[in-house]
């Protein structure tokens, strides 16, 4: 059998070549020493951008801690909205004339009678027919400022916090005077507390009582104007609307024929239209509320619109589209009134929805 050959041995190492590369030594290489950090110009640097390292007084923002205070609510400067921009409603501007504004208006003859710089006005009726929109207006014949409360800008995830929240819109209003306090959806923000099985809802409604009172500070509630909506009163507090807080109130029915009109005419002011006959749409559109009017020229609109591109020529809104979008849009005051209805008819205490009774009757709703 042939014999392999043995591998040869390795050279054995000569003398290195002054003048070639350099191989590193065996062993680990040392590392080269970092460049301290200058602190000192680093603190130079951001030393305009550091702010107050911690907060004199906790504020809430995202859900870090309780509400803050009374100066993150907004106060709407006196507006330009008058009654007389309220279409239509006379019975309405005269009741709140009456009740409400006349005795405001006339500084010697309250103090004649007595009659105290401050007042409660609770604003019921069905959805979409104009009750923030009166509230601003009662601000604007007042000349006073506004200040609008719903439920998510009372309610908070920190015990107390709800209470401290109420507390301070009243003393925002108050130091704001006059000032009209507008409270939004008052059957959330204060709902019967006999039915409320929340412990913080009850405290809510507990603390918005002692503020309407004026409990909470020395000088009362002088030059604060409380205003409240709801679609349901039979669901507020029946605190709430005892005399001296709440104690007035006043239905806000659908818009009758001339403010029908006059809101017809406000939505359809910008939309091309031609040889609309207002007349045949206001009378077909009895119970309609002012949302409703909204969304029946919006209606209309579209059904033109859609037409002009199917066809590849732009014609404009007539009166045969807003009839048509009458016929489509069923008054949405009508769960309203079948509701109120029962109320008026078997939970009447006290004589507090007569007004209502009344325009039910005359209506042949009942």
């Amino acid at each position: 059998a042939p014999v392999r050959p043995e591998a040869a041995p390795p050279p054995a190492p000569g003398p290195r070549d002054p003048s070639g590369p350099q191989e590193p030594p065996p062993g680990p290489v040392p590392a080269e020493p970092r460049p301290s950090f200058d602190w000192a110009a680093a603190e130079e640097q951001v030393s305009d951008l550091v702010g107050p390292r911690f907060l004199e007084e906790p504020q809430a923002e995202g859900g870090d801690g309780p509400a803050g205070d009374a100066a993150a609510w907004d106060v709407d400067a006196p507006g330009a909205v008058r009654l007389d921009d309220v279409g239509g409603m006379t019975d309405v501007k005269d009741r709140l004339e009456a009740a409400f504004l006349a005795p405001m208006r006339n500084p010697e003859l309250r103090r004649l009678y007595g009659k105290s710089l401050r007042g409660g006005l609770l604003l019921y009726g069905p959805p979409g027919c104009g009750k923030t929109f009166i509230a601003r207006a009662v601000a604007g014949e007042l000349g006073a400022n506004f200040l609008t409360v719903s439920l998510s800008d009372v309610l908070d995830m920190w015990i107390g916090a709800s209470e401290k929240n109420i507390h301070d819109i009243f003393e925002t209003a108050r130091r704001q005077a006059p000032c009209v306090v507008f409270l939004d959806e008052l059957d959330a923000l204060g709902g019967k507390r006999s039915r409320t099985h929340n412990n913080g809802l009850r405290n809510v409604v507990n603390q918005l009582l002692t503020e309407l009172d004026g409990i909470a500070s020395g000088a009362g509630n002088e030059g604060v104007f409380v205003l409240a909506a709801t679609n349901v009163p039979w669901d507020v507090d029946l605190a709430l609307r005892r005399p001296g807080r709440l104690d007035r109130t006043l239905l806000v029915l659908p818009p009758d024929a001339p403010a029908r009109e006059a809101i017809l005419r406000y939505h359809l002011r910008e939309r091309p239209i031609e040889a609309v006959d207002l007349g045949k749409l206001v009378k077909v559109t009895e119970d309609f509320s002012g949302a409703d009017l909204a969304h029946l020229c919006e209606t209309a609109a579209e059904a033109a619109l859609l037409d002009s591109a199917r066809t590849g020529t732009v014609r404009l809104i007539t009166t045969k589209d807003l009839l048509g979008a009458a016929k489509q849009i069923r008054p949405s005051t009508e769960p309203w009134f079948a509701a109120a209805r029962n109320v008026a008819m078997f939970a009447n205490e006290g004589g507090l929805y007569d007004d209502l009774l009344a325009y039910l009757k005359r209506k042949r709703k009942l």
